[in-house]
């Protein structure tokens, strides 16, 4: 039946001519954007995925550049650390030719006091946008390093701890702590260090001694410390609120030191007797001589405070000072050792940050990019359906005009 009133076909031409340029208008869009889902009407639930990992990708190159900041102020503190390892090992040198007796002490002296302020220069320069990692002014720094999702949503920040590394030449303040007539080798100035050489056991002079003195001489405090080197051995003491508040310092801190040597297996005797009040014996009970050596530093000095005390000039400074430098090398080298450690790892996660986005980049692109290929592909067709479509409806909308013959 034929009606001029309802045009079937017509109508069925119009709805595909409709779909067409949709679809036409979807294609066009994809290619225009470079995107299949650009909006959360295209495909929300993808959108919705794509947005949470492109604010993630922002929050990774936030963290990019944080690891960038941390690893230059670690390189900082890492090149000071071994620039003062250089220059004690330099101070090691004089030292070392300072124990000759025909040598000029005080020029090699001179040297030393050179180089001690060389390492206050670079300890205090070592600086990076106002950080100072080495000068004991920051016990530690935090490195954001990374935005952790869980699978409920919840997001908590990472970070790596940067520890300070105190090589501070300030703070020091020598004390009487060692006596002048009891101790071998005592730093007569300041009687603060010692240094003497044992002979092998049996030997003439096997065994030295060291005693410290009465608090009211020393002025011990809390904190105070003591490091005596016996050989390649280190030992070390540091004063308690319990021994200061002892009748007898001086025992209390001597029995304290015994302790100590005895449980670093130095091969050594240490002796004690409470009718000497604060003196060691010690005794040589190996086959090749040994040196001893003692440095005190006070509660407030900075790692490298020992440094104040270094004195070359006479021959129980030189002596002393050979072993104050080794404990001082140790102090920075353990300080470049662990700035290394850091640096490494912040390193390690700024590689690891760059990967993890460029793969959080390719997901989203997966989801949400268009195919290129396709989607021209499907514009050429498409093209054609809307020509065919146009063709279709022309042809329906000119099929109510026949029903005119019939009424000639």
């Amino acid at each position: 039946m034929s009606s001029i009133l309802t045009n079937n076909g017509a109508m069925v031409a119009l709805q595909t001519l409709k779909s067409v340029n949709m679809n036409l208008g979807q294609t066009q869009n994809a290619i225009s954007t470079g995107k299949n889902v650009a909006t959360a009407k295209d495909n929300s639930a993808v959108w919705a995925i794509s947005k949470v990992m492109e604010s993630d990708v922002k929050g990774f190159k936030a963290i990019k550049d944080s690891l960038s900041l941390g690893e230059s102020t670690v390189a900082v503190a890492r090149n000071a650390a071994e620039t003062v390892t250089d220059l004690l090992t330099q101070m090691k040198g004089k030292i070392v030719a300072a124990q000759e007796d025909n040598v000029d002490r005080n020029k090699i002296n001179a040297d030393v006091t050179a180089l001690k302020d060389q390492i206050s220069a670079v300890v205090g320069a070592a600086q990076f946008n106002g950080l100072n990692l080495v000068d004991g002014t920051a016990a530690s720094a935090s490195v954001l390093s990374s935005l952790d999702r869980d699978n409920a949503g919840n997001v908590t920040a990472s970070s790596i701890t940067v520890t300070g590394q105190n090589l501070s030449t300030g703070g020091y303040t020598a004390k009487a702590v060692f006596d002048a007539t009891n101790t071998d080798g005592v730093s007569a100035d300041g009687q603060d260090t010692f240094g003497f050489s044992l002979d092998a056991n049996g030997g003439t002079d096997d065994n030295g001694q060291i005693e410290f003195e009465p608090q009211g001489t020393a002025a011990y405090a809390a904190g105070d410390s003591f490091t005596i080197r016996l050989g390649d051995t280190e030992v070390n003491y540091t004063v308690t609120a319990e021994d200061i508040a002892s009748t007898s310092q001086a025992d209390v801190i001597a029995v304290g030191m015994k302790a100590a040597i005895e449980a670093s297996g130095a091969n050594v005797t240490v002796d004690y007797n409470a009718a000497n009040s604060g003196r060691l014996v010690i005794t040589n009970d190996g086959t090749d001589s040994l040196q001893v050596s003692g440095q005190f530093s006070n509660a407030n000095s900075g790692g490298l405070g020992a440094l104040a005390a270094i004195d070359v000039s006479n021959s129980a400074g030189a002596a002393a000072a050979l072993g104050s430098i080794e404990t001082l090398i140790d102090t920075s080298i353990d300080a470049a050792a662990a700035f290394g450690s850091v640096q490494g790892r912040i390193e390690t996660q700024k590689t690891f940050i760059s990967n993890l986005t460029d793969s959080l980049k390719s997901g989203i692109g997966s989801m949400v990019d268009a195919d290129m290929e396709e989607v021209s592909a499907r514009l050429q067709a498409l093209q054609v359906q809307q020509q065919l479509a146009v063709q279709s409806l022309s042809i329906a909308n000119q099929a109510p005009q026949s029903i005119l013959s019939l009424f000639r």
